[in-house]
C-alpha cells in the first residue's frame, strides 16, 4: 500500500508541475494578446483622429473588428 501511495504522490507532483508550466505559458500568451490588442486599439484611435481631421466621415469599428 505504501508503495502505491508513493507512486501516486510522484505522479500527482509531476502532473502539478506540468500544469504550472502550462499555466505560465497560457499567461504569457494572454499578456502578448493584451499587448497586441492595445496596439491595435491605439492604431484605430490614431486613424480615426486623422480621418476626423480630414473631414471624412468616420466609420465605427466594433471591438470584434466588425464595421458598423
Amino acid at each position: 500500500m505504501r508503495e502505491q501511495v508513493t507512486k501516486r504522490l510522484a505522479e500527482l507532483k509531476a502532473e502539478f508541475e506540468s500544469g504550472q508550466a502550462r499555466l505560465r505559458e497560457v499567461e504569457r500568451q494572454v499578456a502578448y494578446l493584451r499587448e497586441t490588442l492595445l496596439r491595435i486599439s491605439g492604431a484605430i484611435q490614431v486613424l480615426e483622429e486623422l480621418e476626423a481631421r480630414s473631414g471624412a466621415p468616420a466609420e465605427a469599428v466594433a471591438p470584434n473588428g466588425a464595421h458598423g
